[in-house]
Order: C-alpha cells, then structure tokens, then sequence
C-alpha cells in the first residue's frame, strides 16, 4: 500500500521535508474502499459472538469448550453432558493434563476441549488457570485449522467465576486470531 503513494520525504540536509505532489496519491489511496489498515484481527465484538440457545445445537463443524478438573469427574453441571455425548474419560485421563492445560478429544471432524481449570472437582477455578487454559486451547487450535468454537459460559456456572471477567480474558486471548467464538446460554 505504502509503495503507492510515492516518496513521501525527501533529505535536505539534517531535516526532511514533505513533498507536495505525494498528498493526492495519500488522499487516494485513504479513500478508496477496498484499502485496509495493516491489522486485520477482527475485534471483540465480531470475535466472539453471545446467543441464546442449547449449545450442541451448533453447527457440527464447530469445536466444543468446557471446563474440568484434572480429575475428569464431570459429575455436575454441562460436564455431565459432555461425558455421555462424546465419553473418552480414561483418553482425557491418560492424557495427564494439569491445571492451566487443555485436554483434547477427537471425534469425527471436530475436537472437543477440557479446559483444565482446577486440580480437583472440589477446587474453584482462578481467572488465571482459565487464562492458561485458554491460551492452550487456543495454540491447539491455531495448530489445528479450528476456526470456530462453541462454548457455555465456562466457568461461570457451578465454578462460580464472573463471566464479564472471562469474556475480557477470552476476547484478550484470542484477539490476535480469526477465530470466531460463540458463547451460548440458555
């Protein structure tokens, strides 16, 4: 884009000084619509994606995220759900993942993702385990070509964290992504 707009300064001794000719070709170039600013991650709000709506309505080709502890228990809440549709404890289980990592199942065309956030079942969550767990979702996917994530509001329900403060960590995560988020509630 830079290329196109001509030689911007020129030396003069120790000062440099703008060129006149070089501010049509600037103006052009800013207004034309299909010129884009050197970013091109998508903010919060287009990244991550709120809806109302039982979750494993999603579209199959969506990855899954929930939160666990490195025991693997899933006896209460969304875990429960996540044991009898895709099984696999004693896989996640020998995967030996710890507090702060994620624990990956494969099934079908889509990966399911543990995000280890505590070491017991018994334990609570920190923002900073989610953050971790998170960021190690997030290498797997990048990885992985995973495009698009569907998820509750992990860690929000049972594990008792304030959703406003794991949205901020989730959308400060994968800011620099093309990963879509969508996060559903019923």
């Amino acid at each position: 884009m830079w290329g196109g707009l001509g030689r911007l300064f020129v030396a003069r001794g120790p000062a440099r000084h703008l060129l006149p000719r070089a501010l049509p070709a600037a103006e052009e170039a800013f207004t034309k619509p299909h010129v884009t600013m050197a970013t091109h991650a998508k903010d919060q709000g287009e990244r991550i994606k709120n809806v109302k709506g039982d979750l494993f309505s999603c579209p199959q080709t969506d990855a899954l995220a929930h939160c666990i502890s490195e025991d693997c228990r899933m006896g209460a809440g969304i875990a429960v759900v996540f044991k009898k549709k895709f099984g696999g404890v004693q896989e996640l289980l020998d995967q030996q993942k710890k507090t702060g990592e994620v624990a990956v199942l494969q099934r079908d065309d889509r990966y399911i993702y543990y995000l280890i956030t505590k070491e017991k079942v018994s334990h609570k969550p920190t923002y900073e385990t989610m953050r971790r767990s998170l960021e190690a979702m997030k290498t797997h996917c990048l990885n992985n070509g995973v495009t698009d994530i569907s998820m509750p509001r992990i860690g929000c329900g049972l594990d008792g964290l304030d959703w406003n403060k794991v949205s901020e960590i989730l959308g400060e995560v994968f800011e620099d992504t093309d990963i879509n988020i969508t996060v559903y509630t019923l």
